[in-house]
């Protein structure tokens, strides 16, 4: 039992080792140029400083491209579960790009983004033990909520 743990053992680690070697391009950990002029920041209406800072500490590693990619992302397998985490939530909505999105999509975006944070199914329930600081709490989710429902209002106005 003792000789079968330990084969288990060295070829778990050896595993280990030989998936260190998967390139990083099938499993990026890397975030793409930032145009500022597109992000979030520089074309809402009525981004308070508040929701702001919620989502830069909340939302921005996976959901722009300015991602703070800690040590850990650099090892294989968590760096492939990282990896595929915030390429799903830059395709869901990137902060980066904002101001690319068409006036039905913001709309969209507005609604989803406090639906979800009121269910708390933002951010992830696994995200917030190794980023505490994401953590929302419920004066944070009625700060998202309210400048969600303001920027669908000042577009409403503005067209």
């Amino acid at each position: 039992m003792v000789l079968m743990l330990k084969r288990i053992a060295i070829v778990a680690v050896a595993l280990l080792i030989v998936i260190q070697f998967v390139p990083k391009s099938v499993f990026p950990t890397s975030n793409p140029p930032v145009d500022e002029t597109r992000t979030l920041e520089a074309t809402a209406h009525k981004l308070s400083p508040g929701a702001d800072g919620i989502l830069k500490r909340s939302c921005y590693d996976c959901h722009s491209s300015k991602t703070a990619w800690p040590l850990y992302s650099k090892v294989a397998p968590v760096s492939w579960l990282l990896s595929h985490d915030v390429k799903e939530g830059r395709r869901e909505v990137n902060f980066s790009d904002w101001g690319t999105f068409n006036e039905k999509r913001i709309n969209r975006k507005l609604t989803e983004i406090c639906e979800q944070v009121q269910r708390s199914e933002m951010p992830l329930w696994y995200y917030t033990p190794m980023h505490p600081d994401a953590k929302l709490s419920d004066s944070d989710r009625k700060a998202i909520c309210a400048w969600t429902q303001e920027e669908r209002q000042a577009l409403a106005a503005a067209k």
